[in-house]
């Protein structure tokens, strides 16, 4: 396998993804675990367990009491340093396949539907990208996206943002069939991709935004919706995780991935990293 010395990330969040269906049927995951190349942690996400303030916590590393993104209806930029403007200030290449709302955060708004679904080389925090606007979108399209992003300019940070799980559960529920075979396909399509990844030399995390109650919601403060997993790949020298170690804050997601590519933390970005 290539060294990881160049501190090259792929950040997975895969939409709606509650630690329990994952740990179910994620076989791919589950089984890097087991064979001691990969580690799992739960992950809290922040309230509300929604997907915009999600977003904006896992690249910033504040919580919405603090960053302002309150609601899935709080539509503006991001105010704060994150995982992409530290990255593009030392120099590395950014690069994102995930739903708009990224972008918005990252790069500003507004959004045009034509002119910024493709992005290469622009001048903002997340500097390649390839959005989607509606849902539901295939996750197998994504996942293709990604590995294209990956041969044609190689990024140090990328984002890939699947949105099948979460369309899934808020149209058939937490606990449903469909949910978990969505669930079980994004498992195979990381297992078609993330070996090439590897071998390029990234490290890879594998987390989500928020879980889904079996009704179908999410937002709240129960488990179904608040815990995550948080699977880190090729993870470094003494991470040594188990099923007792205790919940992480969602929060930490940020400074993990920064210390993964040898950059420091944003000062805003005070909860202490994974690793």
């Amino acid at each position: 396998m290539t060294s990881h010395e160049a501190g090259k990330v792929i950040l997975v969040v895969i939409d709606g993804l509650g630690l329990t269906t994952a740990v179910r049927e994620m076989g791919f995951l589950e089984g890097l675990v087991a064979a001691g190349a990969a580690r799992r942690r739960t992950v809290t996400s922040v309230l509300p367990s929604l997907s915009r303030p999600a977003y904006e916590s896992i690249m910033t590393g504040l919580a919405p009491a603090d960053h302002g993104i309150t609601s899935n209806y709080v539509i503006r930029r991001s105010e704060f340093r994150s995982i992409f403007t530290e990255a593009r200030a030392a120099g590395r290449v950014t690069a994102a396949v995930a739903f708009s709302w990224f972008a918005e955060l990252a790069n500003g708004l507004p959004f045009d539907p034509v002119d910024d679904r493709e992005l290469d080389d622009g001048p903002g925090p997340i500097q390649h990208g390839r959005f989607y606007l509606m849902t539901p979108f295939p996750d197998p399209e994504v996942y293709w996206m990604a590995e294209r992003m990956v041969r044609r300019c190689a990024p140090d940070l990328l984002l890939v943002h699947p949105m099948a799980c979460d369309y899934v559960g808020h149209e058939s529920g937490g606990e449903s069939v469909p949910y978990r075979r969505a669930a079980a396909l994004s498992d195979d399509l990381l297992a078609q991709r993330v070996p090439g990844w590897r071998e390029a030399g990234y490290r890879v995390i594998v987390t989500a935004d928020h879980g889904m109650c079996a009704d179908g919601f999410h937002g709240g403060t129960e488990p179904a919706v608040r815990e995550v997993p948080f699977y880190l790949i090729d993870p470094p020298e003494g991470v040594d995780w188990s099923d007792d170690t205790p919940p992480a804050d969602q929060r930490a997601v940020a400074p993990t991935v920064l210390r993964l590519m040898g950059l420091d933390p944003a000062p805003s970005m005070t909860a202490p990293s994974l690793i």
